[in-house]
């Protein structure tokens, strides 16, 4: 059929214009309905939320709404969240031989080759509106990435602990604008989404001395600021009422930012591909994966993210049941993270809510939301 060439035409764009390597940093989750569904948002998301996982989404489904959302994610590596909080209570004026073996003990724990951290972080104002078969919508917000490494080794001498971290991060300040296009009676659309991005860039380090808090939130320093513009292309196909697939290329472009030290933080291409299958009218069960291998701002670290979800709607979506998972098939030590959320719908108003944790890792995810629907 012609729509399948079309796509795979689509597809065909978006991967010529990846360089040989993806230098890209992780897809940042926005939105409670895609957290409590481990991530997953390219193949379901139709309302406002679009403008961010998929633009051609907006045409699938005629509808308005504005939304207000905050995500927010942590993930710890190789037990270095309990190795900083060990080393925030360790008492350094302890001569006492356990204690010394404690330090020992810290030391190697923040030593480990892959202990890192890294922080995602999304928020805005999201609206969707729609012309017949044309749609649009537009989003002020943040998404913001960072990530913490041990740059200069941590020593232990008796009770003394002295070390420091880097930290590098990346708000990716932005004002998008989306417009999509559905045909063959909404079999298929396709859209895109036009950023102007204001990147604020850190790059600074902080000390690690025992007994006392690295406090790595507010030791990022003073960002670099510049601006510069991204462009995402998506397409949606929908063969039946119960299947869908979804495609995004974001900041094919490649737009690029002045950090501190003279670096220079890239947004190289993200492609991201998912797929929807409605059982019955109110379950959807949905799966996203990176097809980009996306490297991240700790050095070596690399993200190729795998989501699965759920979400039963009850009562004409009064109520929203969502569970997921999701896994970084590029980092051999994590594992499965488990997900859930909730959403109530009251007349026009709604309330979302999301949260997941690594049990493994001490990683964790929240997200929370308001909407009007009109």
């Amino acid at each position: 059929m012609h729509l399948h060439r079309m796509l795979r035409t689509i597809a065909t764009i978006i991967m010529v214009i990846l360089p040989g390597q993806a230098l890209a940093v992780e897809f940042v989750t926005v939105g409670p309905r895609a957290a409590g569904m481990g991530g997953a948002g390219v193949a379901i998301t139709t309302d406002a939320y679009a403008t961010y996982w998929n633009p051609a989404g907006l045409a699938i489904l005629k509808s308005a709404d504005i939304r207000i959302q905050g995500t927010g994610q942590v993930t710890g590596r190789e037990g270095i969240v309990n190795a900083l909080d060990d080393l925030n209570d360790f008492n350094p004026n302890d001569p006492s031989p356990a204690n010394v073996a404690r330090a020992q003990y810290i030391k190697n724990q923040l030593n480990q080759p892959g202990a890192t951290v890294s922080g995602l972080g999304s928020g805005g104002l999201y609206f969707k509106g729609h012309f017949g078969e044309h749609a649009f919508g537009f989003n002020v917000s943040d998404v913001a990435t960072s990530g913490g490494f041990v740059s200069s080794q941590v020593v232990a001498s008796g009770t003394t602990i002295e070390g420091q971290m880097a930290l590098r991060g990346l708000e990716a300040r932005q004002a998008a604008f989306s417009y999509a296009y559905a045909f063959a009676d909404k079999t298929f659309a396709i859209g895109v989404t036009n950023k102007i991005i204001q990147g604020a860039a850190y790059n600074t380090t902080t000390d690690l001395t025992g007994g006392q808090d690295p406090n790595l939130i507010d030791n990022f320093g003073k960002a670099k600021i510049s601006t510069s513009y991204g462009i995402d292309i998506g397409a949606m196909y929908r063969p039946s009422s119960w299947l869908r697939f979804g495609l995004v290329g974001k900041d094919l472009n490649q737009p690029t930012f002045d950090a501190p030290g003279g670096l220079q933080y890239k947004l190289t291409p993200q492609v991201r591909g998912g797929m929807a299958v409605n059982p019955w009218s109110t379950m959807t069960i949905t799966a996203d994966m990176d097809i980009t291998s996306n490297q991240t701002l700790v050095p070596g670290l690399k993200s190729q993210v795998l989501s699965l979800g759920m979400e039963q709607t009850v009562l004409s979506e009064f109520l929203s049941f969502r569970v997921g998972t999701y896994k970084n098939v590029q980092d051999a030590g994590s594992i499965f993270t488990p997900t859930a959320g909730l959403g109530i719908r009251i007349y026009s108003f709604r309330m979302d809510l999301a949260s997941g944790y690594d049990f493994d890792k001490g990683g964790a995810i929240a997200s929370g939301a308001l909407a009007w629907t009109f």
